[in-house]
């Protein structure tokens, strides 16, 4: 007897509606979604996502929108774009869902799609996940991350108390960029202006130069996926950080669109881990 191919697993639908927007700094809007969203729980990490859900212009989807249905009815090239977003605060008794995007004018798929939301407008997106969360018990924590990484660091901010020791490090375009966040007293926050370097460059240089505190930290590093994987060897090979203390991930890759960046993005965490342990190198 043949075994039956595995089904693919399609997380569930949550439709909402925008509530209203706010523009953070020149390149980050935050977009508050509502309507009640039954069915929607958080598990207390503090870097959940979403897969924010974007219908293909022409293309008429079943109603109610069901993304299990899209996929079996429809060819995959009619299929919603997918971009994945960090939860930046999940308010259960109000049950508002809060969501902060960089804005590069016209570029992209969501960072227009936020400027241009009004309240009313409608939203589809599925989970969350994550897999992070700042341990009580750790000697001290590492948080290090670009734009995109500064919802989940704020996040993981708002979750330690007084007397934690965290270092951390947030790389963006110029100083109209920096976010006020909230650091308890042990916590230091360094903001690494960008200009004209490549990106995660500063992050990288400012990281390394750092005297480490006693202990083994917790660390968290997310963002461009070039200077994690630099900061991965540096915590894991050059550190011998165990994995088990690593947050690790690439949420985005220079010259990639998220399409293209996840569909390829298990294998280049496949070769990163290789080429770290000892194997092929990474492209």
């Amino acid at each position: 007897m043949t075994d039956a191919p595995p089904q693919r697993r399609t997380a569930p639908t949550h439709q909402g509606r925008v509530l209203h927007t706010e523009r953070l700094t020149p390149h980050m809007i935050r977009v508050v979604i509502g309507g009640e969203l039954a069915g929607f729980a958080t598990r207390g990490l503090t870097d959940h996502y979403v897969k924010l859900l974007f219908p293909q212009e022409g293309v008429a989807y079943p109603e109610p929108f069901d993304l299990a249905a899209v996929r079996e009815r429809l060819p995959r090239e009619q299929w919603p774009r997918t971009r994945t977003y960090t939860v930046r605060r999940w308010d259960a008794e109000a049950r508002e869902l809060t969501v902060d995007f960089v804005h590069h004018g016209d570029e992209g798929v969501a960072g227009p799609w936020a400027a241009a939301a009004r309240p009313g407008d409608p939203v589809w997106f599925s989970g969350p996940g994550g897999g992070y969360a700042p341990e009580d018990g750790a000697d001290w924590h590492l948080l290090a991350g670009d734009e995109s990484a500064l919802p989940a660091i704020a996040a993981a901010l708002e979750r330690m108390g007084d007397g934690v020791t965290a270092e951390v490090f947030v790389e963006v375009a110029g100083p109209r960029e920096e976010q006020k966040l909230h650091t308890p007293d042990g916590v230091r926050v360094r903001w690494l202006h960008r200009g004209d370097r490549p990106v995660g460059e500063a992050l990288v240089e400012a990281v390394r130069a750092l005297e480490f505190p006693p202990g083994v930290p917790q660390a968290f590093v997310h963002g461009e996926a070039h200077f994690v994987k630099e900061l991965r060897r540096f915590l894991r090979v050059e550190h011998g950080l165990d994995r088990d203390r690593l947050s690790v991930s690439g949420y985005w890759r220079t010259g990639a669109d998220e399409d293209a960046w996840q569909a390829g993005k298990r294998e280049w965490n496949a070769s990163v881990e290789r080429e770290q342990e000892g194997g092929t190198p990474a492209a």
